[in-house]
């Protein structure tokens, strides 16, 4: 699963500018690793020969749209419209990868009962780490089925040492709320069994998968959020271009499967 996340994690009483702090891990099966890298190779085949992009230059979505000057000199060339239609064409290529499947979480920072940021990134990254295992265990990634399927994680660039502990508290004690039809509910303890290895951190310079990840989560974002810029020309509805390779039973309450804290 590679993961990268929108938003920070900071409370309106840390004067956050977010309302929401998202995560998006993109999920491929081990077998089917090669043919969706290089399908995603293909596509900087495509921008390269359309844009003159460079198969080397990061695609950093939000970037490209809001801070063009921090991007590579390829895309600062581009004219806004042109910036927004290879983000268009990214998402529509990441809905094209047949092996691939997308677990969203969104914190809502006005609602949520969090204490403070470092409880947001937490909860977060908790749920994410649950959706992971909870899938692979029912067998709801596309791929080849195996009973002893395992996952691995690679976060863009971010907090190495809290991710590792987060894992390890996982696999040694996961208290979990169980909620019956009748509203009744307990808590079981189920530690993690299906991930294995510490968060593998990367680069997002150096991975396709990493900047497509960055990419849904950016879109995710700004589906709940838009900047003026995404709501005037129909950005907000790009994330709905992903719907095909949601993984949906991340959550059965929500349309999407985005699983919401």
């Amino acid at each position: 699963m590679y993961v990268d996340e929108s938003g920070d994690s900071g409370l309106p009483t840390d004067n956050s500018p977010t309302r929401y702090f998202c995560l998006s891990g993109l999920v491929v099966h081990e077998l089917r690793w090669q043919e969706t890298v290089g399908d995603l190779l293909d596509f900087r085949r495509h921008i390269k020969r359309q844009y003159k992009v460079y198969l080397d230059d990061e695609l950093h979505s939000s970037e490209m749209i809001h801070k063009p000057a921090a991007t590579a000199p390829s895309f600062q060339a581009l004219k806004k419209h042109e910036r927004l239609a290879i983000v268009r064409q990214f998402a529509d290529r990441i809905a094209g990868l047949a092996a691939v499947r997308i677990i969203n979480v969104v914190v809502d920072k006005q609602t949520t009962k969090l204490a403070n940021k470092d409880e947001v990134f937490r909860a977060a990254w908790y749920r994410l780490f649950q959706r992971f295992e909870n899938t692979i265990g029912y067998q709801n990634f596309p791929g080849p089925p195996n009973a002893s399927e395992r996952g691995l994680v690679f976060p863009d660039s971010t907090d190495a040492g809290r991710l590792r502990k987060y894992l390890n508290d996982m696999r040694s004690h996961n208290r979990l709320k169980l909620v019956q039809a009748s509203g009744a509910f307990h808590y079981i303890d189920s530690p993690l069994r299906l991930l294995i290895e510490d968060p593998v951190m990367r680069d997002s310079r150096h991975s396709y998968l990493v900047q497509a990840a960055d990419c849904v989560v950016f879109l995710l974002k700004q589906s709940l959020d838009p900047s003026a810029y995404m709501r005037k020309h129909g950005g907000r509805a790009y994330f709905a271009r992903l719907d095909r390779v949601l993984c949906k039973e991340a959550s059965r309450k929500d349309s999407q499967g985005i699983v919401w804290v």
